[in-house]
């Protein structure tokens, strides 16, 4: 039997659904930046879908329809990827190529290249350590 706590509140809540909601507060953070025509979104954080997938997908769009169709995701700060993250990127990648652009990968960590190698998404996505061999790839 649960201990009441002090004010007659009742039994205290489950720590875990508090915790949860902790997690679920740290949104993946998307900064973007041009850079010899090429955009480059800095992400950080955790890339686990709901409302990272909305942000992913309008900011591709914005830079769609301003022409910008060649993209650099910097993974440098991202901790983790879930399937859901993965399918985020994938979608991101199949819609700049249906509209004549790439998505490339930079700085992805040695944790997160793992979870690529195992997907096989490392065939898919062109990866790179520097930003300017990134950059010039696309020409």
């Amino acid at each position: 039997m649960p201990y009441p706590v002090p004010g007659g509140g009742g039994p205290s809540p489950d720590p875990r659904s508090a915790h949860t909601t902790a997690r679920r507060k740290r949104p993946l953070k998307i900064k973007e930046r041009k850079r010899d025509g090429v955009a480059i979104l800095e992400m950080s954080g955790k890339l686990m879908g709901g409302p990272d997938a909305d942000a992913f997908d309008e900011t591709l769009k914005t830079l769609i329809h301003e022409g910008c169709r060649n993209v650099i995701v910097n993974m440098d700060k991202v901790s983790w990827v879930n399937s859901t993250g993965l399918g985020i990127l994938i979608s991101g990648y199949t819609t700049l190529k249906k509209s004549g652009g790439e998505l490339k990968l930079l700085k992805v960590s040695d944790r997160i290249e793992n979870i690529f190698i195992v997907s096989k998404l490392y065939t898919v996505f062109a990866s790179f350590q520097d930003e300017e061999e990134a950059v010039r790839s696309f020409s």
